[in-house]
């Protein structure tokens, strides 16, 4: 188990943070991921990559313009607009197909970059079309880029095509040069405006980081106070960044050497690059001596450890709100089912069909659905050493084993994700399990309907398929999905390491929809079984993000494999009863 790397400053530095963050597909708004205040350095990575190999392929072109004796700046605007064509074909195929990573990489962003070198490859339009024409292009360009900022959302699929729109209206409103009374030239002379394009990327570095750090001191979420003083804040950092760093170091005395300049720079790559390094490594440090805590106390035999401490009821087994919990935080966000580490999951666009076998018992188990089937893996496998099963996983991320189509951001993902559940609904009917185990966290809207108002067509999706099932004389258990609150419970014990119940909440405040588990109670058939554990994570007035010293969540839905583990003799119970 690894720590997360994909914020550590080292990736900054070795300009490669695009690329770890498109391998994990990170997305900026994503619930359960805490996001990086470095996290925005990844256009800082393409943008050197884009340096590397530009001065690379312009040289080859100047090259073969030389030795077959061509225009230079035919062969440059050739071999650009080669690069330009198959940078947006590329983005435009992987925003469709995986628009999370490809938001990233650098072949879906080259194009937008290598736009400003066909400008400069471009003759400057005439005297005559520049007084006539210039300014109303100037505007349109300066109309496109408005409308990108006004109307692009977190749901636009961008790049892409999306990316047309600004890019293009961009290199519009530079290429004309516009000039005259009738030109948007005038507006960008203001002071305001000039003093505004100078630190904007100050602007872009600062931001970010205030984004993701104000949250921390003001609750959790930003306001529209926290929003006003990141807006100021950012004006402020990013001219006094630009004026006493910035202009600095880049602007040199006449006739100064700049060796001293880049000797600094490389000093400090290297010294940042040596302690990032160094910070892995306590981390992998820490993780270590957390792992022997952590099996010393799983293997204790303290009565009131994790779930049977909420068993016996907290009278008898008394809750420290201010001790170290277990696993220790460098590892509850890693603490999960073996089925992560043995890749069984069968990710998007769900065009895989693996599956994973634990234990060599003669009683043959299947467990099926996404991830919040995957958590209660820990629980049975320990029950499956216990009564002689063999488990076989079905597992899937985010989609849902349903006959209700669901809303992913491709037709391809929705499509593929209902072919999914029709082969996994192939491999366990019937008698071919002696039982089937489910359970579902509905984290994606029904087709036709938002996320609020999914519930019953959910429902109704999971009546059908579980009819399917049942008829075909499956015998199944289906575990409700247990409630969560939603935000980074590592994070949250993180920032109140001397009271626990701080990172607690009510029922109603955790309450998470669970249309599985209601198709399964409505339909009431014979063989279908519906277990609710809820008991062993909220009390009648509170839910816990640690119970019996045990951190329950390793994220902001999931169970720790350590809390799920303490959970079998109960879940285990509750099969036998079901059954």
């Amino acid at each position: 188990m690894g720590a997360d790397i994909t914020g550590n400053p080292c990736f900054c530095f070795i300009y490669i943070e695009n690329w770890a963050l498109a391998s994990s597909a990170t997305d900026y708004l994503a619930a359960d991921n805490s996001a990086s205040p470095v996290q925005h350095f990844w256009s800082l990575s393409v943008e050197e990559q884009f340096y590397l190999l530009w001065p690379i392929l312009l040289l080859a072109a100047f090259w073969v313009a030389r030795r077959f004796k061509l225009s230079p700046r035919t062969t440059a605007q050739t071999v650009i607009s080669g690069v330009i064509c198959l940078s947006l074909a590329i983005s435009v195929t992987a925003t469709i197909n995986e628009p999370a990573s490809a938001y990233f990489i650098t072949p879906t962003r080259m194009w937008e970059l290598a736009m400003g070198g066909a400008i400069a490859t471009l003759p400057i339009m005439s005297t005559r079309l520049a007084s006539s024409f210039g300014p109303l292009l100037a505007w349109l360009g300066v109309t496109a880029i408005v409308i990108s900022a006004v109307y692009y959302s977190g749901s636009t699929p961008f790049p892409g095509y999306a990316a047309l729109v600004p890019v293009l209206g961009t290199a519009l409103v530079i290429w004309t040069g516009a000039c005259g009374a009738f030109s948007p030239t005038n507006v960008f002379r203001l002071r305001p405006i000039q003093w505004l394009g100078n630190v904007s990327y100050s602007v872009y570095l600062w931001h970010w980081p205030l984004i993701a750090l104000i949250p921390y001191v003001s609750g959790g979420h930003l306001g529209r106070l926290d929003k006003a003083f990141i807006l100021v804040a950012t004006l402020l950092l990013a001219g006094a960044s630009k004026k006493f760093i910035e202009d600095r170091y880049r602007v040199s005395k006449p006739g100064a050497s700049l060796a001293a300049t880049y000797r600094l720079a490389g000093v400090g790559m290297i010294t940042v690059v040596a302690l990032s390094a160094g910070q892995l490594a306590e981390v992998e440090y820490r993780q270590t001596v957390a792992t022997n805590q952590l099996k010393s106390a799983v293997n204790g035999n303290d009565p009131c450890f994790g779930a049977s401490s909420i068993a016996a009821g907290f009278d008898k087994c008394p809750q420290d709100p201010t001790a170290d919990p277990v696993p220790d935080l460098t590892l509850a966000r890693t603490d999960k089912a073996e089925a992560y580490e043995d890749h069984c999951w069968n990710n998007a666009p769900f065009t895989e069909r693996t599956k994973c076998t634990y234990g060599s018992g003669p009683k043959q188990v299947a467990l099926v659905g996404n991830s919040h089937a995957g958590h209660w893996l820990p629980a049975l496998q320990i029950i499956a050493e216990q009564k002689g099963w063999t488990i076989t996983t079905y597992l899937v991320s985010r989609c849902n084993p349903t006959d209700a189509p669901l809303t992913f951001d491709t037709p391809e993902k929705t499509e593929n994700c209902l072919e999914w559940g029709r082969w996994a609904m192939e491999e366990t009917k019937s008698t071919k399990y002696d039982l089937v185990i489910t359970s579902e966290r509905q984290s994606v809207p029904v087709q036709g309907y938002n996320y609020a108002n999914s519930a019953e067509p959910a429902k109704n999706g999971y009546i059908s398929y579980l009819k399917d099932w049942s008829e075909g004389g499956t015998n199944l258990v289906i575990i409700k999905d247990p409630t969560f609150p939603g935000g980074s419970v590592p994070d949250c014990l993180a920032e109140n390491l001397e009271n626990h119940l701080s990172c607690s909440g009510t029922p109603e405040e955790w309450h998470v929809m669970t249309p599985l588990f209601a198709a399964a109670k409505e339909l009431a058939r014979p063989n279908i079984h519906a277990v609710n554990l809820d008991s062993y994570f909220c009390g009648e007035d509170r839910c816990r993000a640690v119970i019996g010293g045990v951190v329950v969540y390793f994220d902001g839905s999931h169970i720790t494999a350590t809390y799920a583990r303490t959970l079998a003799p109960y879940l285990s119970n509750a099969i036998r009863q079901a059954l």
